[in-house]
């Protein structure tokens, strides 16, 4: 009834009976039943309210909800503790979070717990590693940078690092749960990040804060964190001057009293700092504020954690769409209207009841066909292939002696139980393992396969993974032009896509763009996409078919056994695994090829005999019990070969029948007439050996403009960037006064720094967009040789090129101009001096990109890539020398890191002042 395919209306109703769906609801609600459905609900709930003993129910809960969740958090640190080590730094938790909200939303929609349940419990998880985290580092930081060694100060600056630790987690975890994307959520991170940052006293000190922008410090958490532990280091303490002014020859012998300290603080006549009066005249800070400030971290902490639960309530997730089509501008078919692409089964609503789209007709399976050796079609024949791998120091047989062929016009099922190898057989046939050690032989027409093969099969996975701003055209054009022959012209190529839509029906739906499961194609929809996309590569000899009705529907099951059978009837070899099929399902395959567990084989032959009786006497005929009349024969064979103490071996007992000696002499036939049969292979030795069908131009090319296709069709990546360009040029700019004093070079020196210290924000905006490529790539296109994986690579880096060229022209005119840099060079130096700067500020953007994808190309998900990410960005930044000069640095770091510190040639020689940098490092230091 649900299927517009199947339904059929009874004698005279074909004007009668509803259609569409609106139609079947209309007619629902109209009728008797309906209304006695009402009737019988509203006395229920007048007769027995619930309201009351769910809201009490619903509170007495509500702890245990929390409990429950902690318990599930410390599970999950233990069993995968980098999950939650990746949140200790910095704000990559930003991205750890978007990790898990899909489960969390989803969980909550199940009613299993309130999402801030779950906030509560995450918040409290962390704590024993922030602990650890912060006690770990301040220990080696505050005792190897020789700072006051005495319990009190210790134990202080640990404290206040604790409590600054959980406030900036507080604030980041706020702003991941008021922004959807990962993408978006970078731009207010970022702009906070480098906000506290600058506003923290260290940079701009809070007197030469402008007047427009000092409130950023009165609530900036780091500027209450900065003072503390400054306070605490430097109260009580006198330190010896290091630089007496006036001095040198004929000065170093005045008394004291004639010479004083060039450092701020200090006192004519004196030779001593007092560690008080420095902090005081330096930046404003008084030893009397530390409990002040540990009060409103305190306060801080307890705000954030409050608006975080908050925001973690009722960050609730968009609204499912549904499988609605959307296709490119211009590209719907003229014969759907917008409530036709809501539902599929609107497509029928001109169309009679009667009218029935008819599926392939199933014709009587004749039980005669020509032997393998006797067909004039390629045939793909294995022999004696086994498959081991090495587990704990032990080899593990996964295949054991698997013999077997694959014939033109037929459909041959691999069935076994769970774990017996059915997946294992279809990649080490098709030449997509790379792991272990493969024996035996893998032929066509008796000749060995080449490095070619892997080009002249198609191999239908499992799980549909397609990229999902492409349409379904793309993706087919895509496979055809790098996949097919490099000798067939490009107009034939597509020519076939055209004769690959019809085969499979795909015209209804062929301009629309693929989406994500559950927003764009249907599961069916998207299962014939990926029949098409190997289809598209014009398959010599085969196509393999991995479970494709695995987790479908039996209406699905049967339309896409219709299809199976459709390019079956084209003459299109099929090797498909099946799970269980139904009975009717079952009888659709023409051979079979069983298997039990550790990959032995029960049974190879014809099943087309009605209820496949051929297969149901062979195994009752050496053992097994008789099948039911009214049992499936599919279960009945799974049940049968099920290994067990008592029962029959089977895998000996095929070995030793008529029916394996049979199999043995056709593959003999198979490989003796490998030498007088056409060779199906390339001619050419050359191509034969070509590992990939396209050349690598065209593979670059290709994979360019999908690339393009598929940035520019995720306009939140693009936006993000340029946006957070802009209002981060503009943030720096406008909070560094660059006036002609002292000061203000300073200023210019830490403008152009905190630009460098942007590289992990642009990186972990980076990172998540090359994920869905990269897993594309691995799953799909690398075992199935569609291109280089240096065409990939090169493909994103040169696609980022063009956006971070784009962001860095607007990152220059933001913040070059408008800091009036330009004033620091001679008026015929203007053009010459700005030009420079741009192209180190692009050298900058360029060498982020390349550097994230450096840094994620070998880890599975965004978060984790960070760690090391942010570690060697971090070592960059503290010895390129802006922080430090190269001579106040230890022998490793000035020796070595300053050296490979991309930072150290960025931050020098793109300064717009590089004649007096040393001078301004010096000053900064002093200051």
């Amino acid at each position: 009834m649900t299927s517009p395919n199947e339904r059929k209306a009874r004698l005279g109703y074909d004007n009668l009976a509803p259609r569409t769906p609106d139609e079947f609801v209309a007619r629902w609600k109209a009728s008797e039943q309906h209304a006695n459905l009402m009737a019988d609900i509203a006395a229920y709930d007048s007769n027995h309210s619930s309201k009351d003993r769910f809201e009490a129910f619903q509170d007495s809960i509500r702890a245990e909800r929390i409990k429950l969740c902690l318990w599930r958090g410390w599970k999950r640190l233990v069993a995968d503790p980098e999950f939650t080590l990746s949140s200790l730094i910095f704000n990559i938790i930003v991205l750890t979070l978007y990790t898990q909200r899909r489960v969390i939303e989803k969980h909550n929609q199940y009613a299993l717990y309130y999402q801030s349940a779950e906030a509560i419990s995450s918040y409290i998880t962390e704590l024993p590693y922030k602990i650890t985290n912060v006690f770990t580092f301040n220990s080696i930081l505050y005792f190897m940078a020789n700072l006051n060694r005495e319990a009190g100060p210790f134990f202080f600056f640990c404290l206040v690092s604790f409590l600054v630790l959980l406030a900036m987690s507080g604030i980041y975890r706020t702003m991941a749960s008021l922004v959807r994307t990962s993408h978006r959520a970078m731009v207010p991170v970022t702009l906070v990040t480098i906000g506290v940052m600058m506003y923290a006293g260290f940079t701009v000190p809070t007197a030469y804060m402008q007047g427009w922008s000092r409130w950023v410090g009165y609530v900036n958490p780091l500027s209450y964190a900065f003072e503390a532990p400054m306070a605490n280091e430097l109260h009580g303490r006198q330190f010896l001057c290091a630089g007496l002014v006036p001095s040198g020859p004929g000065y170093d012998g005045l008394a004291i009293s004639g010479r004083t300290c060039a450092v701020v603080g200090a006192v004519p006549g004196s030779n001593m700092i007092d560690g008080d009066r420095y902090i005081e005249q330096s930046f404003g800070y008084f030893n009397d504020n530390k409990c002040r400030n540990v009060g409103i971290l305190c306060a801080y902490v307890v705000v954030f954690f409050v608006t975080y639960i908050i925001t973690a309530e009722y960050a609730k997730p968009p609204k499912s769409e549904g499988e609605v089509l959307v296709f490119r501008r211009g590209k719907v078919p003229s014969v759907m209207d917008q409530n036709a692409l809501a539902d599929e089964e609107s497509q029928y609503r001109n169309t009679t009841l009667t009218e029935k789209v008819t599926a392939v007709p199933t014709e009587e399976k004749s039980e005669k066909r020509p032997r393998p050796s006797e067909c004039d079609k390629p045939i793909f024949h294995w022999e004696d292939i086994c498959y081991d791998v090495k587990i704990k120091d032990q080899d593990r047989r996964i295949l054991d002696f698997v013999d077997g062929w694959v014939q033109p016009g037929v459909i041959t099922a691999l069935m076994g139980a769970s774990g017996a190898g059915k997946t294992t057989l279809l990649d080490a046939l098709a030449a997509r393992i790379t792991m272990g050690v493969i024996s035996g032989d893998t032929m066509v027409n008796g000749q060995a396969t080449d490095r070619s093969f892997p080009n002249r099969v198609g191999y239908v996975q499992q799980q549909d993974v397609h990229l999902d701003a492409m349409t379904v055209r793309e993706a087919l054009e895509f496979s055809a032009l790098l996949r097919q022959s490099a000798e067939t012209p490009r107009e034939a190529k597509l020519a076939y896509i055209d004769a690959v839509i019809e085969l499979l029906d795909m015209s209804g739906f062929v301009d629309a763009v693929i989406g994500v499961p559950g927003q764009g194609l249907s599961v069916e929809q998207r299962k014939r996409l990926t029949i098409g996309f190997e289809l598209a590569a014009r398959p010599q000899l085969l196509v393999f078919l991995d479970e494709p009705t695995s987790g479908q529907d039996s209406q699905t099951s049967w339309a896409i056994c219709d299809l199976i059978e459709k390019l079956v009837k084209s003459g299109q070899a099929i090797l498909c695994t099946i799970h269980q099929p139904s009975t009717m399902l079952f009888a659709r395959f023409d051979r079979l090829l069983l298997l039990q567990c550790g990959g032995k084989t029960v049974y190879f032959g014809d099943i087309i005999s009605k209820n496949a009786q051929t297969m149901i006497d062979y195994l009752e005929r050496n053992g097994a019990l008789p099948c039911p009349p009214d049992a499936s024969p599919a279960e009945w064979m799974l049940k049968a070969i099920t290994l067990s103490e008592d029962g029959p071996n089977w895998y000996e007992i095929w070995r030793s029948s008529p029916e394996y000696r049979e199999v043995k002499n056709e593959l003999g036939l198979l490989r003796q007439q490998g030498q007088d049969k056409p060779i199906t292979k390339a001619a050419d030795d050359d191509v034969a050996n070509q590992e990939f069908a396209s050349s690598f131009w065209t593979q670059f090319v290709q994979v360019f403009v999908r690339t393009a296709k598929h940035f520019w069709r995720y306009p939140v990546y693009i936006w993000s960037k340029l946006t957070l360009t802009i209002l981060l040029a503009l943030h720096i700019r406008f909070t560094f006064k660059s006036d002609n004093s002292l000061q203000g070079l300073q200023n210019q020196l830490y403008a152009f720094f905190m630009c460098l210290t942007t590289v992990n924000e642009f990186s972990k905006q980076i990172m998540p967009m090359f994920i869905p490529q990269r897993a594309l790539y691995e799953v799909r296109e690398r075992p199935s040789r569609v291109y280089r994986w240096t065409t990939y690579f090169l493909s994103n880096i040169a696609i980022e090129m063009i956006w971070n060229t784009i962001a860095a022209v607007v990152f220059f005119f933001c913040w070059y101009y408008p800091a009036k840099f330009y004033r620091n060079t001679t008026p015929e130096g203007v053009t010459v001096r700005g030009f420079t700067v741009f192209l180190f500020i692009w050298m900058f953007f360029l060498w982020v990109s390349t550097f994230s994808q450096l840094a994620i190309a070998a880890i599975e998900t965004a978060d984790l890539p960070s760690i090391p990410g942010s570690l060697f960005a971090i070592l960059c930044m503290l010895f390129c020398g802006v922080g430090v000069i190269r001579a106040d640095l230890p022998a490793i770091w000035s020796d070595f890191m300053y050296w490979v510190s991309p930072m150290t040639y960025l931050g020098y020689h793109s300064q717009p002042h590089s004649t007096v940098l040393d001078i301004l490092r010096q000053s900064a230091q002093a200051t």
